[in-house]
């Protein structure tokens, strides 16, 4: 085999992230009553959503906490509701504990989810049972983590989980995959990594030496650079493995 080792990431490429944030995200507009604040339950989502992105993509490059994002990606939302607005500005700190008990249990409801991107479970027991080496490489939170691979059944699948969290630092930087590959014990030569964001997963591999697979999950514009292999779905990956 041309490879040996696989850094693999987790969210969206394994795991549905989105799709069972989807359902956290509606199981907590019910259960914390927010109708009363908001009058459609899409002006939430969509506010959600967009700062869900900005502060993952800013925590990726290390600009921002993890504590800083997991209480600022409700707190923009629920500032834009006009029966929240003032309090968010006249009560900080009640504020700030109430988003952070917002999130804590987001963070539950996601992680129970066992649902998977499609195609991953055969992937999984494919590369297996063709005697990959398989490492887990994500910028996730340590405990939400562990919950969902748990949840999904994907736990023994994995050699060795490395989060950033552990490393000190997040993909892309080189610090992380220095980290993986001394936990992994894997040469660069023979190491693939496989993910579904180009900036974080793919440049970030690609720059530090690695081949990179580029799970293209949701297909608008083909990869902005050449690398090694490029996909729209898992199962494609088991022809080139």
């Amino acid at each position: 085999m041309k490879y040996k080792d696989l850094f693999i990431d987790f969210d969206d490429t394994l795991y549905d992230t989105h799709g069972n944030s989807v359902i956290a995200l509606s199981e907590l507009y019910d259960e914390k009553k927010l109708d009363r604040f908001f009058s459609d339950s899409n002006v939430f989502y969509d506010a959600y959503w967009a700062a869900n992105i900005d502060l993952w993509t800013r925590y990726s490059k290390g600009e921002i906490t993890r504590d800083y994002l997991i209480v600022e990606r409700f707190r923009r939302p629920l500032c834009e509701s006009d029966a929240l607005r003032v309090k968010c500005l006249e009560s900080a700190d009640d504020f700030r504990n109430y988003c952070l008990e917002m999130s804590d249990h987001f963070l539950d409801l996601c992680s129970s989810k066992p649902g998977l991107v499609p195609g991953a479970r055969e992937l999984m027991d494919y590369l297996k049972g063709r005697g990959y080496r398989m490492h887990m490489c994500s910028n996730g939170f340590h405990e939400v983590q562990y919950k969902k691979l748990h949840a999904c059944g994907l736990t023994d699948y994995f050699d060795h989980v490395i989060l950033s969290e552990d490393a000190g630092f997040n993909k892309p930087a080189p610090e992380f995959f220095d980290y993986a590959i001394k936990m992994s014990g894997a040469e660069k030569a023979t190491t693939l990594m496989i993910g579904d964001n180009f900036n974080t997963d793919i440049l970030g591999a690609k720059r530090y030496g690695l081949a990179t697979a580029f799970f293209n999950r949701f297909p608008e514009y083909p990869a902005p650079e050449p690398i090694d292999y490029e996909v729209t779905s898992l199962k494609q990956l088991m022809t080139i493995l």
